[in-house]
Parts: structure tokens; C-alpha cells; sequence
């Protein structure tokens, strides 16, 4: 059984999934952040850690396990027994575990386990999937400096303008003035003419339009027969999100590319956030959605990550 996937489904939903008998898996949001000597932009995250202390069984990883294998909860917590036995035991022959999408466990020289945690996936949901990115400098100190040096070599002197006084230029604008408000007050009454006589004459088309209705007649020889629709309801609680937008019709563009591409795709509502978000398509069971989401991911969108709810 492949413990970790089952832990990796739950990590994006809760901040501490038990493993009995084992230690627990605990997660903590951290604050996107800028590294200003590479230039790296950290989206927000949640960080895993793992505590050993922590083992005392809450039923949380027994029960999703049981619902997702349509198996009983106590088969769920002996298969959950079996590989913590199967991974104690490669930890005390001194091998490392790498858990898949998780971290790597390890044993140190006091007989305690040590937790290296892996960054491919990004838990934390209100992210979008978001991973770092790097942007080039932007050079503005260069630019400055070169300009200081122009300055330096060659002074910008400025001299005050003088202007002469044309007081003919007064009574032309007064007389401009003057020509503009009478074109103004004859426009005016121009359009106050010709809207009072397009309100008459619509005044009368609709007159002749309620009299023509008045006197018609229609009948219906042959009425078209019913038409039944078969609506089906998209299922399942696992959907793979494309990606979530401010504006809807941007969310109708992707909608149509996804389909042409052969997606099942549609808008499947607004989050929290106020954004409309896109599904690639929706899956009954982990299994068909996480195979759904690798492939997509190589093939189509890297950024793709799953959404696990239930839809009304």
C-alpha cells in the first residue's frame, strides 16, 4: 500500500494527519517572500514538519483510507500497521525512505528520526498551485550613474522666455468667443426641433403598430411536438483545477480551448477569493484523478493540482 499518496491527499486539507504508532505529519503556512540576490519570487506555502511524539491514533488517516478502497476500517488500520512495521525496520538497517511528494526519513546517530521535506508540490490551496519563479534585474543604478556622468560633463543651463504683449490677440478671442456661444444656442434649438418631431412621429408609428396587433390573428396548425433533455450532473470529488480567474470570460475562453483539446472541461463556481475556476474534468476515486493529474501535467500544464471537494 502506498501510505504517502493517501498522507499527500490529506496534507492539502488538514495541518496534522497521525500515522499510528509512527509520528505525525504536521503542516504550517508560510508568507510568500522575495530573495533579492537571485531575484526569486516564493508564492505562499505550507511547510511540512514531522513529529515523532505525536502517535496516538485520531482515526482521520484510517478512515479516509477505508472510504477510498471501500474497505473496512479495521482492515484500513492493519494495512496501516504493516508499513509502519515495513519502514521501521528499513530505518533501523540505516536506509533512508523517501515518501513521494512528502519528504525523506532517516535515523541519526542518537536513534531518532530526522525529516528532510521535498518542494515539488505546493499544499497550501489558496496558492493555486503557484510555484517560485525567477525574474531578471533590473539594472536602474547603471542607468543613473551614466546619466550623472552626462550631467557632469556637459552643464543644463535654462533661460527665462521673454514674450512680447499682442494685445490684438484679446479682441480676437473675445470675438471667437462670441461666434461659438451663438453657434451653441443655435445648435441647441436645432436639435430641441428635430427631436420634438421624431417623438411625434414615433408617437404615431406606435399607434399604427397597436392597431395592426390588435386586428391580427394567429393560429397554429401544427404544433411542434416536446422535447426532453437529459441533463447529466458531473460526479465526483476530485477535480483537477486549470486554474481560477477574476473576469468569467476569461474562464469561457479557457472552458473552449480545454474542450477542443478533448476535456472534459467547465466552470465549476467562485471561490472564497472571488475567482471563477476552470476543471480539466472531475473523478469518482484518487486513483483515475492523481493518473489524470500526472499526465496532464506532463503533457499540458505543470501548474495543474487537485481539488478535493464535493460539489452541490
Amino acid at each position: 500500500m502506498q501510505l504517502e499518496n493517501y498522507i499527500s491527499d490529506l496534507l492539502y486539507r488538514y495541518e496534522c494527519v497521525v500515522v499510528p504508532e509512527f509520528g505525525a505529519f504536521l503542516t504550517q503556512r508560510v508568507s510568500a517572500k522575495i530573495n533579492a540576490s537571485s531575484n526569486t519570487f516564493y508564492p505562499p506555502k505550507k511547510a511540512i514538519s514531522f513529529n515523532e511524539q505525536i502517535q496516538q491514533n485520531d482515526g482521520l488517516l484510517a478512515h479516509y483510507i477505508a472510504d477510498v478502497e471501500k474497505i473496512p476500517f479495521e482492515i484500513a488500520l492493519e494495512k496501516i500497521k504493516k508499513r509502519v512495521v515495513s519502514i521501521k525496520s528499513q530505518l533501523v538497517e540505516k536506509e533512508s525512505i523517501s515518501l513521494e511528494n512528502i519528504g525523506q526519513l532517516a535515523l541519526n546517530e542518537d536513534g531518532k528520526i530526522t525529516f528532510e521535506p521535498f518542494n515539488q508540490l505546493n499544499y497550501l490551496t489558496d496558492a493555486f498551485g503557484l510555484s517560485q519563479m525567477v525574474s531578471p534585474a533590473i539594472a536602474r543604478e547603471k542607468y543613473k550613474r551614466e546619466v550623472e556622468s552626462i550631467e557632469k560633463v556637459i552643464p543644463l543651463t535654462i533661460t527665462p522666455e521673454k514674450r512680447k504683449s499682442r494685445p490684438y490677440l484679446r479682441y480676437a478671442a473675445v470675438a471667437v468667443l462670441a461666434l461659438g456661444i451663438s453657434g451653441f444656442l443655435g445648435s441647441k434649438y436645432y436639435v430641441n426641433e428635430v427631436e420634438s418631431h421624431n417623438q411625434i412621429a414615433q408617437e404615431s408609428a406606435n399607434s399604427q403598430l397597436e392597431h395592426k396587433i390588435q386586428e391580427a390573428t394567429f393560429v397554429i396548425e401544427n404544433p411542434l411536438p416536446a422535447v426532453n433533455l437529459i441533463v447529466t450532473k458531473p460526479v465526483g470529488s476530485y477535480h483537477i483545477i486549470a486554474g481560477a480567474f477574476r473576469v468569467e470570460e476569461n474562464c469561457d475562453k479557457i472552458v473552449s480551448n480545454l474542450k477542443a483539446q478533448g476535456f472534459n472541461a467547465r466552470k465549476i463556481g467562485v471561490n472564497k477569493y472571488g475567482l471563477h475556476q476552470v476543471v480539466y474534468d472531475s473523478y469518482e476515486n484518487r486513483e483515475d484523478a492523481f493518473k489524470a493529474l500526472n499526465d496532464i501535467r506532463k503533457n499540458n500544464n505543470p501548474d495543474a493540482w487537485v481539488l478535493i471537494k464535493t460539489l452541490e
